[in-house]
């Protein structure tokens, strides 16, 4: 089963300055029983925590070799922060995709992007 579901909800933006900010969750994920983030359960913040990954900084892109190299500021996996992550990637029309052979959940997830219209 995929990290975030079979049908994960995000948002990815690249400027042409070289800035991105990327967030992918897992849809119908429970809310809190409180109102208040601050006070979430063990599970609900578990639940959190493996629901959903969102990094920001700079990106590149070499065409002549097809790779996308994120220069990783800050991420919700605090591990990934200054992090360099250089990733294949294919264009097809309105679709990006790359492979991550090491995520972040354990083995290797495929990012699909399509190009909001």
């Amino acid at each position: 089963m995929p990290t975030f579901g079979p049908n994960p909800q995000g948002l990815a933006s690249f400027d042409s300055n070289g800035r991105y900010v990327l967030l992918v969750a897992r849809p119908g994920q429970p809310k809190f029983a409180s109102d208040n983030r601050m006070e979430g359960t063990p599970e609900e913040n578990k639940a959190v925590v493996q629901g959903s990954i969102a990094h920001f900084g700079r990106y590149t892109v070499n065409e002549a070799d097809k790779t996308i190299t994120f220069h990783i500021e800050t991420s919700t996996f605090p591990n990934w922060n200054g992090a360099e992550q250089k990733r294949l990637f294919t264009l097809t029309g309105d679709e990006l995709k790359w492979m991550i052979p090491a995520a972040s959940g354990g083995g290797s997830a495929e990012v699909v992007l399509k190009r909001a219209k």
